[in-house]
């Protein structure tokens, strides 16, 4: 017989339930029931934690119930209605048909006793048990003492009672009529005194709210004794003093109108009322936050310069705007363009920048965190009808800063989010409008307050927001530290805060350059310094450990002792793969966190001629991959590659770290270059990585993130670095030690890339027999390619001149 495994319950006889299945073997013990009889063998579980039950997890004793009625669901499972039968004991419990099998015993009842007594008695308290329960219908409660069977008596008053799935399994298997009787009194017995417990503790709560409702009233006249006889002096004087702020706000004429409004009402209330207190709040904010009042703004633009460069090293474009923005500030008193919005990776000094910033314009810092906010009204505050209602962090922020032109930080504004409750970031766009947040509206306080004297700035990691957002603000893009300008971070910042923080005096701890460099290479791997900090703070740690217990008196790090200090390296360093391979190109991408290696590699086996994807990609380097094969095939001629043998040929092109998700244009040119490494059997060489994306015709077009990529190539030790034309114009932009340290090549056609990937020329295919073969020059690879330009080595082009010179 199928068996049906229960989970929180135990069928016994005479009881109609429904149940809900929704596990596998379980439909499939629906699926395998009896289908003349319609029953089934309902077990229960030992553990209700398992989702898939051995049949050691499984009691011996169990029920037979008729199925009365089975309904699938939209989800996938299926309600049952089953009636329970009579008591079995189990034998042979097996798996069988996907589901559990087995062969069913009945139980022989013990009916010897004085069952008619027992009968009585349980009545009797089931009677008191259910005038204690008012969750029992009466007519179940009728139904029940209407059984004349004591066996089906005791069973059907066990499902009504609240027992574990144990004592309820130790029920089942009792045998003897008498005895269960008499364990089902004990139950209800125990059931009506835990209802009687609980009925006297809601007459003592119910008491007490009495009492408290009583001593309020007295309360209430005790203070109208007091204002007769004191003629409300306490009261006159909070009251007097709330009228003194509003006077000295020097709120505008319609908000302050407002305000004397709401005291006016205050004054009518009742000092106990709850609609007072709301009152007060209400008061409390339009007086706390400022309406009159500005910091000094500094205008020495040298000062500032003086002060960013103190705080921060490098960056030096991202100085250059600020200062420009600053300029314009020391001359217009107000100014109505763009917000400024600094992108770039975790760690660069995004929050610290800004602060900098607040510092050297003299104006109060205050900072906004809006990474998870959902909710709206965290912006423009809740309404006053709401209990517990206040105004926005923006409100919130501006009483804080105690002026109208404070520095507002609005950090991670790439992380606000929305559901049901609101559209935070539709909020903001009024605040970091120029244009309207002269008139700004939050909800609690229910008058315009004037936001135009607050400089903005937001961070971000990304451009991934709404674009009306990004509308608003000018972006200032904070692009990841080269190796060196890290050192000097480390030197200049890092240290001297670690030390500081580990109360580590000057001459007791120092770590050199090259300690330093080798921190850098072998044991990060970001954009930032954040990490970097992180391992200098451990180098902090150990030295105070071993000045404290007496084994050095100063520490001084050396790279021959670095491991000693920091563990084993984390990352490798100049270690590209040291030998040049068939069908493995290096590529370079762009993360959140900065620029990344991007391995390719591809392998061919006997097939069908298709290609098989791996390595989570998207959908935009799926189609890439799909363009570059078109290409390659295109150029099968010149590059030596046997369309025939091809059409028997599966490629696999798999990109390592397979969790992670990988998208994007800008691998074309690395994933033609595997290819067509794979099908020639050419290898590419190992200290060349590359970016850009490809054309069916083999162009190879602009990418982004050039500077981050670059940086990445030179964290992983590559020496030649293959760009699009297009991005030459970024070359200048670049740091010099960036530029020094690479050999950048900008290409714009896939046979300049092969020529510069590849360690050697492909041998374009021989002609096939009896096919005219003309005496002039190769046809190029791409229509409309003239000769090859002056100055490109002659394997610059496979049989078509390259365009760029490298």
């Amino acid at each position: 017989m199928a068996v049906l495994p229960l989970r929180n319950i135990v069928v016994f006889p005479h009881m109609i339930v429904p149940l809900f299945v929704g596990r596998e073997k379980s439909i499939r013990a629906l699926e395998a029931m009896d289908p003349t009889n319609h029953e089934i063998l309902l077990v229960s579980q030992k553990d209700v934690s398992l989702d898939e039950p051995t049949p050691d997890d499984l009691y011996r004793f169990g029920t037979i119930a008729k199925v009365l009625q089975l309904l699938k669901l939209p989800d996938g499972t299926v309600k049952v209605l089953v009636e329970g039968l009579k008591r079995v004991r189990l034998d042979d419990l097996t798996i069988s048909q996907g589901c559990f099998m087995a062969h069913a015993k009945a139980a022989e009842e013990d009916n010897a006793g004085q069952l008619e007594a027992l009968s009585a008695s349980v009545r009797k308290r089931f009677e008191a048990f259910a005038s204690a329960n008012s969750k029992l219908a009466p007519e179940i409660v009728t139904a029940i003492l209407r059984l004349s069977d004591p066996s089906a008596l005791a069973d059907t008053i066990i499902g009504h009672l609240n027992l574990s799935v144990e004592e309820r399994q130790k029920l089942l298997e009792t045998l003897s009529v008498a005895e269960r009787l008499e364990r089902t009194f004990a139950a209800l017995e125990a059931e009506i005194e835990v209802l009687q417990v609980e009925k006297r503790i809601r007459g003592t709560v119910k008491k007490q709210m009495e009492k408290s409702q009583r001593d309020y009233y007295l309360n209430e006249q005790l203070k109208a004794i007091h204002k007769e006889l004191n003629d409300g002096e306490d009261e006159g004087d909070e009251l007097a003093e709330l009228g003194a702020r509003i006077e000295k706000a020097k709120m505008p004429a319609e908000v302050e109108s407002k305000a004397k409004a709401e005291l006016r009402k205050l004054r009518a209330m009742s000092p106990m009322s709850a609609e007072g207190s709301v009152v007060r709040n209400y008061l409390d904010w339009l007086t706390g936050v400022p309406w009159q009042g500005r910091t000094k703004r500094l205008k020495n633009l040298a000062k500032a310069a003086t002060v960013l460069e103190a705080d921060h090293f490098g960056l030096d474009k991202v100085k250059e705007r600020i200062l420009e923005h600053l300029a314009v500030q020391s001359r217009a008193r107000k100014i109505k363009g763009p917000i400024l919005c600094l992108v770039g990776p975790p760690g660069v000094g995004k929050t610290s920048l800004a602060r900098s910033i607040a510092r050297a314009t003299g104006r109060k810092f205050v900072r906004m965190a809006l990474g998870g906010v959902h909710d709206e009204s965290e912006i423009r505050g809740h309404r006053r009808t709401y209990v517990g209602a206040m105004p926005g962090k923006i409100m919130q922020g501006m009483k804080k800063a105690g002026v109208l032109n404070p520095l507002f930080l609005l950090d991670e504004i790439d992380k606000v989010g929305s559901d049901w409750r609101g559209d935070p970031s539709s909020a903001l766009l009024e605040v970091l409008d120029p244009e309207q947040n002269g008139t700004f509206a939050d909800h609690y306080m229910e008058a315009e307050y004037d936001l135009s004297d607050v400089m903005f700035i937001t961070t971000a990691n990304s451009l991934d927001m709404p674009q009306p957002l990004l509308d608003r603000m000018e972006i200032i893009q904070l692009p990841g530290y080269t190796e060196e300008e890290k050192l000097e971070i480390a030197k200049r910042h890092l240290m001297g805060r670690q030390a500081a923080q580990h109360e580590l005096k000057k001459g007791e701890w120092s770590v050199d350059d090259e300690a330093l460099r080798q921190l850098i290479r072998f044991y990060t791997r970001e954009a930032g310094v954040r990490e970097l900090e992180r391992m200098i703070g451990r180098l902090a740690r150990k030295a105070t450990h071993a000045i404290v217990t007496g084994k050095a008196k100063a520490v001084h790090v050396t790279p021959a002792n670095l491991v000693e200090y920091a563990g084993q390296p984390r990352y490798r360093h100049g270690k590209a793969d040291e030998e040049a391979q068939v069908g493995t190109v290096t590529g370079l991408a762009w993360t959140q966190v900065g620029g990344e290696i991007l391995t390719i590699e591809t392998l061919k086996v006997p097939g069908k001629g298709r290609i098989q994807r791996t390595g989570k990609l998207g959908e935009v380097m799926t189609e890439s991959i799909d363009a570059a094969f078109t290409y390659v095939r295109s150029q099968a001629p010149q590059l030596g590659i046997d369309l025939k043998a091809l059409e028997k040929t599966d490629i696999h092109i798999h990109l390592p770290e397979g969790a992670v998700p990988k998208d994007g244009p800008s691998a074309g040119i690395g994933l033609t270059t595997a290819m067509a490494s794979l099908l020639t059997g050419i290898p590419v060489r190992a200290d060349v990585a590359m970016t850009g994306e490809v054309t069916l015709r083999g162009r190879v077009l602009e990418i982004g993130g050039l500077k981050e990529k670059l940086l990445a190539a030179q964290r992983a030790g590559i020496r030649k670095v293959l760009i699009p034309e297009a991005n030459r114009k970024d070359i200048a932009e670049l740091p010099e030690k960036l530029r020094a340290g690479l050999e950048i090549i900008p290409v714009s056609h896939v046979d300049e890339v092969l020529s510069h990937a590849l360690v050697k020329a492909p041998i374009a295919a021989k002609a096939a027999p009896g096919r005219r073969q003309g005496t002039k020059s190769a046809k190029p690879l791409v229509p409309g390619v003239g000769k090859r330009q002056a100055g490109l080595p002659p394997a610059a082009a496979l049989n078509r001149p390259a365009q760029t010179p490298s």
